[in-house]
């Protein structure tokens, strides 16, 4: 078993680390929020008092933060794990993050000694809690091979995308897809339910035709059809508004930089941020049905 050093305890983190504790590893953590490092210890984890004290025992770090710039100052600030890890332990950043962030994240890493790897997720907290996440990772075979097992703890499927940053690009091409699919799918409810169609007549159709997709048989934003989803639950989140936001705004920022023509994500990322904007960020992604199936205003 592995002496893992944890940062980042969040609404992902967290249950992440308690799977990593259930498959018997030794798992330190940090988070900036003592509740979040005293529930790990709950569980049968090491608090830390700072990330340098989370790491400094590790063969494995893995970190689960915001976003780019937490990133950066996590591995590469004056007290970052580049400078306070151990050489021989293996970084794994979960963070869903831009690209460039990523490969510049990791080849400061490479310079420094270090193997590592960007292993963004799939599956939400209801993945995260199941041990049933997906990872997108990008970096070296061999740092994959050695880190293998231990996202196995923590996930169900395990895929190497290539050099690193290519996990990060997996996912954003992956969230926008799923983005705009969610927007299509409440288009189409919301039109049959104005044509006089029941909402369950329209999803045993669909579902067995052409337009089916992932998003309508395993997470149909319309209440009733799928008993699991989020809409049958007042839209609880497993993956807010706000944190699809952020993934359109990553693709779209990859997109400019590589000349990608996305007029669709463009459009789901103008649609996202309205609907954040209005006070929404908080509720589950596919609630984005409320937003586009509400009555238009009279004039």
């Amino acid at each position: 078993m592995a002496a893992i050093g944890f940062i980042g305890l969040g609404n992902m983190g967290a249950p992440m680390a308690a799977n990593l504790i259930k498959a018997g590893h030794q798992v330190t953590g940090y988070d900036l929020v003592p509740a979040a490092v005293a529930s790990l210890a709950e569980k049968g984890g090491r608090p830390a008092a700072s990330a340098t004290e989370a790491i400094a025992s590790a063969e494995i770090v893995i970190t689960m933060l915001p976003a780019g710039p937490q990133v950066r100052e996590v591995y590469l600030g004056n007290s970052g794990v580049l400078g306070r890890a151990k050489r021989s332990a293996l970084l794994i950043d979960c963070s869903t993050i831009d690209v460039d962030t990523a490969r510049a994240v990791a080849g400061a890493a490479q310079e420094a000694g270090f193997d590592m790897l960007d292993a963004p997720v799939s599956g939400g907290t209801a993945g995260a809690v199941a041990a049933t996440l997906t990872f997108m990772v990008g970096g070296e075979a061999p740092a994959f091979a050695r880190a293998r097992p231990i996202l196995e703890a923590m996930g169900r499927t395990i895929v190497h995308t290539g050099p690193a940053g290519n996990g990060q690009a997996v996912k954003i091409c992956n969230n926008m897809l799923l983005a705009v699919s969610m927007i299509g799918l409440c288009e189409a409810f919301t039109l049959g339910q104005k044509l006089g169609l029941a909402p369950q007549t329209l999803f045993d159709v669909v579902s067995k035709s052409t337009g089916q997709c992932w998003a309508l048989t395993g997470y149909c934003p319309v209440p009733g059809p799928v008993p699991s989803s989020p809409a049958n639950r007042d839209y609880a989140a497993g993956f807010t508004a706000a944190m699809m936001l952020k993934d359109l705004r990553l693709a779209q920022q990859a997109a400019g930089a590589v000349a990608a023509p996305t007029p669709m994500g463009a459009a789901a990322a103008a649609l996202y941020q309205l609907f954040v904007d209005e006070g929404s960020g908080r509720f589950d992604f596919s609630a984005i049905y409320r937003f586009i199936a509400k009555p238009a205003p009279k004039i």
